[in-house]
C-alpha cells in the first residue's frame, strides 16, 4: 500500500513537472520556486527560535543562574554532548561553518547541498544554543535556507547558474527571516556570498527576502529584534570618535579572526572526541560562571547596553559589588571581549554547532561600549555610550564578515536606528578598511582562498570555476601503439580526419604523433615496414591532468577505513592527519582551468594531451579554441541581463 502511494505521488510530481516546463517559463519558475524558498526560511527561522527561547527557558528557570548555582555549570556541557552525538551518529556528516560550506557549494559543488542539511542545522544549533553555547543562530539558519534553495532547485533540475541563485535566495531568506531584516538578507547575498548583482538575480533575491520577512511577522509579529529608543541623534562634532570607535572595532575583529583559527586548530588537532567535548565543556562553562553575558547569544547584554542599562551586565558576575566603579567596569567589558572567542571556539570546536554573527554582534556591543565610556572618562568628549554600542556591532561584525554593507543595515534594521545610519556607517567601513589591512579575506572566506576554491566577484575566475572541462575533451581520435609500423600509421590516416595520434600502451600515454613527424617519410613505401611508431613520436609539450576518480576513491576508501578503526578506539583525528589525507587526495585531483589555460599560454600548442593524474591514463585531447570558445560563451552567457 505504502509502495503504492509513493509510486503515485511520484506519477502525480512527474506530470507536474512536465505540465511546468511546458506551461511556465524559466523566469516564472525562478521566481515561484524564491517564493517557496523564502516561505520555508521564515517556517525554519521560527522553528529554530522557538526551541531555543524553549530550552532557555527551561534552563534558567531549572537552574539558578541569579545565585551562581553550580549546577548550572553542567548545562552547556549537556548541550555540547547532545548536539555532538546528534551530529556523529544521526547525522553522521560535517555540518559546522555553514556559510563556509555554502560558499563552497557555489565555487565547487555546482551550488549542491545536500538535503539532511535542510533539518540538521536546526536540531544541532538549537540544541547548542539552547544549553548555553557561545555561539549565534544565524549560520546554521542561513545554511537550512540555502540547502531548501539548492534541493528545490535539483527538484526541479535547474541548470547550474540557477541553482546558484536559488542558494543565494535561501542566504537571502534566512537572514531576512531570522532578523526581520530584508534589505540586509540581500545585501548579505550580494556581499558575502558574493553573487553578482544582476536584475536576473535581484528579483529572486528581492522576492525571497521581502516572503520570508512578511511570514516571520504573521508568526512573530512585527516588533524588531532589539528596542531601541534613538534619544540622542548624531552630532557632527562626534565624527572623529565613531572614526576612532572604526578602527577599534576592526583590531577587535581582526583578533576575533586570527584568535578564532588558532583556537580552531587547537580543538582539531585533539585526536579524541572525548577529550575534546571535555576540555571545551569545561572552559565554556567556567566562562559562564565566571563571566555570565558570555552565556549563550548574549543578545539580553546587547539590550542592555544600547539602553543604557549598563550596570545589568554585571549582574549573577563577581563583578555586581564594583558595578559603579569605573576602572572594574572597563575591566570586565575587557574580559568580555578578550574571553568570548575562546567560548565561542570551545562551543564550536568541542561538538557543539553554531555562527559567528551573534558573537560578533556581541563583541561589537562591548566593545562600543567601552570605547565610549573610556573617551567619557577621561573627558574628551560627552558621547551617548548607548549610540556608540549600537555603532560598535556593525564595525566589529563589517570587520569579521568584510561586509560594510550587510553590517550597516543590519543593525538599523535590527533596532529601528534609523536615525544613527551616517555613524554606524561610519563605523563599519572604518573597521572594514582597517582590518582589511591585515586580512585580505573575512573569517568565512580565508579556509576557500587558501586552497583556490573561492567565487568571488571577479567574474573571469568564476568563470574558470564553472568550466567543465570534462565535456571539452576530444575522445574520438585514432589510438596507435609503439610496435606499429609506418604502413599501419598511413593506413590510419587515410581513414581519419585529425593530424594528430596518441601513442598508447596498456592504456598509457606514451607520446604523440603528428602527420608533421612523419611528413618526409608517409610516401617512402621502402619505409612502411622498418620504421616503427616509437622512433617517429615525440613526447607531449605539456600534458593537461585530470581527476582520477579510480584512485581517488581507493584512498577515500583507506581513510574511510581508518576513521573507523578510530572511532571504535574512540579517538579523533587531528588536524595534521586531516592534512596529510588532503594532500593524499590532492594528489589525484586534475588540474584548474587556470592552470590549462596557462599550459596552452606557455607551450602556445593547439592540443594537449589529457591523461589521469598519477597513472597517465590517457583520456582525450584538449582543443585551444574549444576552450577558449566555451569560456567566452560562459562569460557571455553570466553577463547577460
Amino acid at each position: 500500500m505504502i509502495k503504492g502511494i509513493i509510486n503515485k505521488l511520484i506519477r502525480t510530481w512527474v506530470k507536474f513537472f512536465h505540465w511546468c516546463q511546458t506551461h511556465i517559463s524559466d523566469k516564472q519558475t525562478l521566481i515561484a520556486l524564491a517564493f517557496l524558498v523564502g516561505v520555508g526560511c521564515a517556517i525554519a527561522a521560527a522553528i529554530l527560535k522557538s526551541i531555543v527561547e524553549t530550552l532557555h527557558h527551561w534552563v534558567n528557570t531549572s537552574f539558578s543562574a541569579g545565585n551562581l548555582n553550580y549546577l548550572f555549570l553542567a548545562t552547556p556541557i549537556m548541550g555540547i554532548f547532545i548536539a555532538s552525538t546528534f551530529v556523529k551518529y544521526i547525522v553522521k556528516d560535517d555540518i559546522s561553518h555553514g556559510v563556509t560550506k555554502i560558499m563552497y557549494a557555489i565555487s565547487r559543488n555546482k551550488a549542491v547541498i545536500k538535503a539532511h542539511n535542510m533539518w540538521s542545522s536546526i536540531v544541532a544549533s538549537s540544541i547548542t544554543i539552547g544549553f548555553g553555547g557561545s555561539v549565534g543562530a544565524e549560520a546554521p539558519i542561513v545554511l537550512t535556507g540555502s540547502a531548501i534553495g539548492s534541493n528545490l532547485g535539483r527538484l526541479f533540475r535547474l541548470d547550474q547558474k540557477k541553482m546558484m541563485l536559488l542558494v543565494g535566495c535561501g542566504a537571502t531568506g534566512a537572514v531576512a527571516g531570522i532578523f526581520k531584516a530584508p534589505i540586509t538578507g540581500v545585501l548579505f547575498t550580494l556581499e558575502v556570498l558574493m553573487l553578482d548583482l544582476t536584475m536576473a538575480s535581484i528579483v529572486p533575491l528581492i522576492v525571497t527576502a521581502i516572503t520570508a520577512t512578511v511570514f516571520t511577522f504573521l508568526i512573530s509579529g512585527t516588533d524588531s529584534q532589539f528596542v531601541f529608543d534613538t534619544t540622542t541623534t548624531l552630532n557632527p562634532q562626534n565624527i572623529p570618535y565613531y572614526v576612532l570607535e572604526g578602527v577599534v572595532c576592526g583590531l577587535v575583529a581582526l583578533y576575533f579572526v586570527r584568535g578564532s583559527n588558532k583556537l580552531e586548530s587547537f580543538f582539531r588537532n585533539i585526536d579524541s572526541r572525548g577529550k575534546k567535548m571535555a576540555i571545551g565543556g569545561c572552559m565554556l562553562s567556567l566562562l559562564i560562571f565566571f563571566i555570565p553575558p558570555l552565556y549563550g547569544e548574549g543578545y539580553n547584554t546587547i539590550s542592555d547596553l544600547i539602553n543604557g542599562n549598563s550596570e545589568a551586565i554585571t549582574q549573577s558576575s563577581v563583578f555586581y559589588e564594583f558595578r559603579e566603579n569605573f576602572g572594574m567596569m572597563c575591566l570586565f567589558c575587557v574580559l568580555i571581549v578578550f574571553f568570548k572567542i575562546f567560548a565561542t571556539a570551545a562551543t564550536n570546536g568541542s561538538g557543539g554547532t553554531g555562527g559567528i554573527f551573534a558573537p560578533s554582534l556581541f563583541m561589537g556591543c562591548v566593545t562600543g561600549y567601552f570605547t565610549a565610556s573610556v573617551i567619557n572618562h577621561i573627558k574628551l568628549g560627552q558621547l551617548p555610550t548607548k549610540n556608540f554600542a549600537l555603532a560598535g556591532m556593525a564595525g566589529v561584525m563589517a570587520g569579521v564578515m568584510h561586509a560594510p554593507l550587510t553590517s550597516t543595515f543590519l543593525i538599523a534594521e535590527i533596532t529601528g536606528g534609523y536615525g544613527l545610519f551616517l555613524s554606524i556607517m561610519t563605523v563599519a567601513v572604518t573597521a572594514y578598511i582597517t582590518i582589511r589591512t591585515f586580512e585580505p579575506h573575512s573569517l568565512y572566506a580565508m579556509r576557500l582562498a587558501q586552497k583556490g576554491e573561492l567565487y568571488t566577484h571577479h567574474i573571469d575566475k568564476n568563470v574558470q570555476m564553472m568550466l567543465d572541462i570534462e565535456d571539452l575533451i576530444d575522445k574520438d581520435l585514432c589510438i596507435i601503439k609503439p610496435k606499429m609500423t609506418l604502413g599501419d600509421v598511413v593506413d590510419i590516416i587515410k581513414k581519419s580526419n585529425r593530424n594528430i595520434f596518441p601513442v598508447v600502451e596498456e592504456g598509457v600515454l606514451k607520446g604523440i604523433l603528428t602527420i608533421n613527424d612523419i611528413r618526409n617519410v608517409m610516401f617512402q613505401p621502402e619505409y612502411y615496414k622498418t620504421l616503427k611508431v616509437e622512433q617517429l613520436m615525440t613526447g607531449a609539450s605539456a600534458l593537461i591532468y585530470v581527476e582520477n576518480t579510480a584512485m581517488k576513491k581507493k584512498v577515500q576508501e583507506e581513510i574511510a577505513a581508518k576513521h573507523a578503526e578510530m572511532d571504535l578506539k574512540k579517538r579523533s583525528i587531528s588536524a595534521s592527519q586531516k592534512e596529510e589525507e588532503m594532500e593524499r587526495l590532492k594528489e589525484f585531483s586534475g588540474d584548474t582551468v587556470d592552470e590549462i589555460m596557462k599550459k596552452f599560454e606557455y607551450t602556445k600548442a593547439w592540443n594537449l594531451a589529457v591523461v589521469k593524474k598519477k597513472s597517465k591514463i590517457y583520456v582525450g585531447f584538449l582543443n585551444r579554441a574549444r576552450v577558449f570558445n566555451a569560456y567566452r560563451d560562459l562569460l557571455q552567457k553570466m553577463s547577460e541581463e
